[in-house]
Parts: structure tokens; sequence; C-alpha cells
């Protein structure tokens, strides 16, 4: 996903804080912390209240202000993009706005504040993070409208097998192993997995392997050999072919392209 423009904005408890009714050149994604904000959506009316996520779409027609005359605590997250990606959220395309209840608004509070941080700072690298923690948090706000539409016991099944995953994922997984954690069938265990992870048992493993992998090789002098051997690959060429698969170059590529950013900075 490409980001032409991006800004964060803190309304702290502005006393008469109101915006015209207008049509948005931005999407825009606020949190709220403390408080509620009363709003107008494309003609309906909206309460934002603590610990709820607003979207908004570029070309709605918005307008807001203070409920009951109450000041509130948000952070306003404004975006453009013209590149689509293709595993951006689904939310985007639909052009539609939504309010979530967020389950840990402490991290999206935390990733916002080094966001509004960064986008201060004079570095040029500023606009490069900041996209990334923009991605991140729309990311997250797909993965909680997905949970949210999944069954209870779907999600606790689904997250027993990740937990799972997260403390064994260097040894060998067997799928029979996974269904039995939930006394269900390795096919049902596969598709409830992919259900509310987007993929199989097995790829978020790889996944997990070579998240690893990109930290060993910037701030450890492991051989890539060393490294395929410690996350269970055993077999260093097929450890590379699935570097690349994930990380679209292979291990020496990926080292050899963080020292050339680093010689630039």
């Amino acid at each position: 996903m490409f980001h032409d423009e991006l800004f964060v904005n803190l309304d702290k408890m502005i006393p008469d804080w109101h915006t015209a009714a207008e049509r948005i050149g931005w999407n825009i994604v606020v949190f709220m912390l403390e408080g509620t904000a009363h709003y107008w959506i494309n003609g309906e009316e909206i309460l934002l209240n603590a610990n709820e996520i607003l979207f908004m779409p570029i070309h709605s027609i918005r307008s807001g202000s203070n409920y009951n005359g109450q000041p509130h605590l948000k952070y306003t997250v404004l975006f453009t993009q013209t590149l689509p990606f293709q595993d951006e959220p689904d939310f985007l395309k639909r052009q539609h706005y939504f309010i979530i209840r967020a389950r840990n608004m402490n991290y999206y509070k935390h990733r916002i504040e080094k966001m509004f941080s960064e986008l201060r700072e004079g570095h040029r690298a500023r606009n490069y993070i900041c996209k990334g923690i923009l991605q991140e948090l729309l990311g997250l706000l797909e993965k909680e409208m997905d949970e949210s539409n999944l069954a209870p016991m779907k999600v606790q099944y689904a997250e027993t097998i990740k937990n799972y995953l997260l403390a064994h994922y260097r040894e060998p997984i067997e799928i029979d192993t996974l269904a039995r954690l939930i006394h269900r069938s390795p096919n049902y265990t596969i598709s409830i997995f992919k259900e509310k992870m987007g993929h199989s048992p097995i790829q978020y493993v790889h996944y997990l392997r070579i998240m690893d992998a990109c930290d060993f090789l910037m701030v450890t002098d492991m051989t890539i050999s060393a490294i395929s051997d410690h996350l269970g690959y055993y077999d260093p060429s097929y450890f590379s072919r699935t570097f690349k698969k994930f990380m679209s170059m292979s291990p020496r590529e990926y080292v050899m392209k963080h020292v050339e950013s680093r010689s630039l900075g």
C-alpha cells in the first residue's frame, strides 16, 4: 500500500471542538481515548465513545462536535493513497464508514504516539517509518473486524493453535498435533486457523521463522547455515528459498541492502 500523504492530529480536550460539514479529501481513522464525539457521516448520526475507532473513507461527507459540550481526547490519522497493495484491508475497498471497539486501545495509542512524534521530527526517514506504522494499524483494524465476525469458540481454537506455534515454531510441526490440541480433525484445524489468521498453520510457522531470520541477519554474526539450522530448516538451500519467498530477496541480498542503507544514512 502506498500512501501519498499522511498526517496525525491530536485533539486534547478542546473546549469548543467542532468541524463543519464537508466532503473529506482523506481517508480518516479516529482513535477515541477519552470522552465522546458527535459526528454526522453521510447523513447518519454517530456517537464515538472512548476505546472506539472510527474509519471514514475519502469523499465521505462529515461534520463533528463535542458531545453535550464536553471535551474529549483523540488521535486522528489522515491519509491518501494512489497505488493499492494486493493485500490491503478490504474496508479500504468497500468505501463505507465503520466503528469498532478496540480490544487493546493502549497498543494503538502507543503506535500512534510514535507516528505523531516521528512526523514532527526533521529526519528524512520519518515518512518511511510512519507509513509502516500506518499499514500495521490498518492491518490490525482489518483483523479485529474479521475476528468480530467469528464465533467465540472458533477464535478460541485459533488462539490455542497460534499460542502453540509461537512456543514451538522452531520445531517440526505436525497438523495432527495441532488437531489434538483442540480435539478437532486436521482439516478443520487448518480451516479455522486460516479463517482467523489468513494463512495456514505451516505458512504461519514459516513467517515466524523468517522474521527471526531477518533479526539474526542484522544483529548477529551467525552464518546463513547456522541460522537455517537454528530455525529448524536444516537445509540452507530450502531456507534461502523460503526466505526469498517471503522477503522477495535472498538472505545475502537482504544483508547487502541493509548495509547499503546504513551507509547512505
